[in-house]
């Protein structure tokens, strides 16, 4: 027993080896806003890989970027035509859908992350998508994902950007991630990953603030905590408005 609780000391006494590479990061802008005029960004990532040794022989090391907005269950409904009506027929409730989820890698995906390790840590966009599942009766369950990431595709709001990474000299990364301007406000996360054969070998994340700001903020704040003052305030700009073009096309028309 005492030969056992002296050598469980002495292992928990060694020393811990640290990654032998580590992400260092940068970032453009760790904070976007918002606006009445706000028309998309471009968010520019790039950084560096910090060794304590050497670079490792091998296959060289490659970079993937993810980003992804906040998460939130989503209901998707599939439509069929019935006596020349199109009804609403079965619906799933995906659990989790990023609002927004950009990939940007060094080289092809599928060469540079096994499957095991993509499911590990989800980066492709199918993984992104948590589905737990949905009831025995309705045929076809993952159309109902693939639907999700076919319409987002569609919208520019999920992408995967292969082979957009640049690496110089195993040391110096830099890439761009396009944001469009329909953004949801919250905290987006970006993921570093750094693989060698397939492998992730090291890990960095950090969070990006997107919020609305100015007006945009104002009113966004008012619709939520004062709905009834907010439809006051919209109809009386209505009114304004439909005033003020009727009285400019009477006087262009008595001219």
């Amino acid at each position: 027993m005492l030969r056992s609780l002296i050598a469980a000391f002495c292992l928990l006494c060694l020393p811990v080896s640290a990654a032998e590479e580590q992400v260092v990061l940068g970032l453009s802008q760790d904070r976007v806003a918002i606006t009445a005029t706000f028309d998309g960004s471009e968010l520019l990532i790039f950084g560096a890989i910090k060794r304590e040794t050497p670079i490792p022989p091998g296959p060289p090391v490659e970079v993937i970027v993810a980003v992804a907005g906040p998460s939130e269950p989503v209901t998707v409904r599939r439509k069929e035509r019935k006596l020349g009506i199109w009804v609403n027929t079965d619906s799933v409730l995906v659990d989790l859908a990023p609002s927004f989820y950009a990939v940007a890698t060094s080289g092809p995906l599928d060469d540079i992350l096994t499957d095991t390790e993509d499911l590990r840590y989800r980066v492709s966009i199918e993984r992104a998508i948590r589905s737990v599942g949905a009831a025995m009766h309705i045929r076809g369950a993952q159309d109902f994902a693939d639907a999700v990431v076919r319409i987002r595709e569609d919208e520019n709001l999920y992408s995967i950007r292969e082979a957009t990474v640049a690496v110089d000299e195993q040391t110096l990364f830099r890439t761009s991630i396009d944001m469009p301007a329909d953004l949801t406000e919250g905290d987006y996360t970006a993921r570093i990953f750094l693989t060698r054969s397939g492998e992730v070998v090291s890990q960095y994340e950090t969070t990006i603030d997107v919020r609305k700001v100015g007006l945009e903020r104002f009113l966004y704040n008012m619709s939520r905590q004062q709905p009834v003052w907010y439809g006051l305030m919209s109809l009386v700009i209505a009114i304004a408005a439909g005033w003020g073009a009727s009285t400019a096309f009477r006087l262009l028309r008595d001219k």
